[in-house]
């Protein structure tokens, strides 16, 4: 295994372990973008449908399945739960993040390995991952109120995962 990929992993899960405990320990999802929850989710989705075809080994499996799970209670949290949606500023949270969508999908039919489904929405997800936290970068700028749990995440999310992805594939070429 890379070690460069393991501490990206590793990295991405501080991330989304802070994320949780913010909201779980303050019952509160302020200042998070519920847009770039659900973007990170479907990125996980898209990605990661080999878990139905390949087997890698079981630390891929499990880092897969706890990258799905987490992304998508993270949203189910922030649009279900009673006193965390409550906490939700959709009136900061005004990215239009369907043109990301539209963007990354139309990327992705035009720049692929093979033009199949499952490699299409890899390179989907791909690029999707590289704008996804751009709503929260926007509703970070419009609140002007950056709380400490939430900078953490945005710091091991946005700016740590991306350095060691980078290593990673410089290194794989």
């Amino acid at each position: 295994m890379n070690i460069f990929r393991f501490l990206g992993d590793m990295t991405h899960l501080i991330s989304i372990v802070i994320l949780l405990l913010k909201i779980y320990a303050t019952k509160s999802c302020s200042g998070v973008s519920l847009k770039t929850q659900e973007l990170y989710a479907l990125v996980f989705l898209t990605r990661y449908l080999d878990l139905f075809t390949d087997f890698i080994s079981v630390y891929n499996t499990v880092m897969k399945l706890v990258f799905i799970a987490s992304s998508l209670a993270i949203v189910w949290c922030m649009r279900n739960h009673p006193l965390v949606r409550r906490s939700y500023d959709k009136q900061l949270d005004t990215f239009r993040h369907y043109f990301l969508l539209l963007a990354c999908f139309l990327l992705a039919l035009l720049l692929h390995e093979k033009f199949t489904f499952q490699e299409v929405l890899w390179a989907f997800s791909i690029y999707l991952e590289a704008v996804a936290i751009l709503p929260q970068l926007v509703l970070l700028q419009r609140s002007g109120n950056v709380d400490n749990l939430t900078g953490q995440y945005v710091f091991f999310l946005g700016y740590v995962i991306y350095d060691f992805q980078l290593i990673s594939r410089a290194l794989n070429q």
